[in-house]
């Protein structure tokens, strides 16, 4: 079964509608896709469609990301916050499992501990807590405000994202870091995600994600803090995360508040792997 579902939410005193796919039977799941560039509800559907004879799967966009005209809000780390608020008082569930990718992971965790009913389980599949470019030059942070300042602007920060997501640029990202085999990485794939960002008021969440504006947090030890009193939470590593990514994987894992798993992937193992990553997720 197959559907969608709109939700009229209102975040950071704005209404934000939102559209989401309702995929499967059974007790229900909450899947939220990964923060990036070119992530949209869709990353999610085979994933929830694996899970679907167990599970019936609630997956949302985020705001600021999708593949459908955005919302212009303040992207920062409150109002995905209070997205997560709005959402489960609108769908609360309760959920026997929740399902995060990526940058949805730290959000995910923090809505688990402000609301200790609505989860039975969680599952954090590639989990991240930090930008791109915090991730790739720590010590340039001085200059990643003014990056997504420019990236923001009207005129200039326009031409700069479409300089910076053109299908040959997000081929060459696909295969370097979020899928682990180059040759999934199909030129239909890539007309699809290039039209993912192609979306009206897009750069925002680009530029915010990109330069560590919707980090959850300002480091590891705040990021492994987040995982005290949870219920029972898995971290699906995938085998070719990048080595910094895969790094503070291991950390969380070896922290000792999680169960780890190895999984087929890079970065997005959810939609490149997705038998793989449900079979993970139904043994445990």
């Amino acid at each position: 079964m197959e559907t969608t579902r709109n939700l009229d939410l209102i975040v950071a005193g704005r209404p934000v509608p939102t559209v989401c796919d309702v995929i499967g039977t059974g007790r229900d799941a909450l899947l939220l896709p990964a923060l990036s560039t070119i992530s949209d509800r869709a990353e999610m559907r085979d994933l929830a469609r694996a899970l679907g004879s167990e599970y019936r799967c609630l997956v949302p966009d985020w705001p600021g990301f999708g593949a459908r005209p955005r919302t212009r809000l303040p992207l920062g780390p409150d109002t995905l916050h209070a997205f997560l608020d709005a959402l489960l008082a609108a769908a609360p569930g309760p959920y026997a499992l929740g399902i995060a990718a990526g940058h949805a992971a730290g959000y995910l965790v923090a809505a688990a501990r402000r609301y200790p009913q609505a989860f039975a389980r969680l599952v954090l599949v590639a989990p991240t807590w930090r930008g791109p470019l915090p991730t790739a030059m720590p010590s340039r942070a001085h200059w990643f405000p003014r990056i997504r300042r420019a990236v923001e602007a009207p005129i200039l920060g326009e031409a700069l994202y479409r300089i910076n997501i053109s299908p040959p640029i997000i081929g060459r990202m696909m295969r370097a870091h979020v899928y682990a085999d180059p040759a999934h990485v199909t030129p239909a794939m890539i007309r699809a995600k290039h039209a993912v960002t192609r979306q009206r008021n897009g750069r925002f969440g680009t530029a915010a994600f990109v330069t560590g504006g919707l980090d959850p947090v300002a480091d590891r030890a705040a990021f492994l803090d987040l995982f005290d009193g949870l219920p029972p939470t898995v971290v699906l590593r995938p085998e070719k995360a990048p080595r910094r990514s895969g790094a503070e994987m291991d950390a969380l894992i070896a922290h000792g508040r999680v169960t780890g798993a190895t999984i087929p992937g890079a970065l997005s193992p959810h939609e490149e792997f997705s038998a793989a990553v449900a079979q993970a997720i139904q043994v445990r």
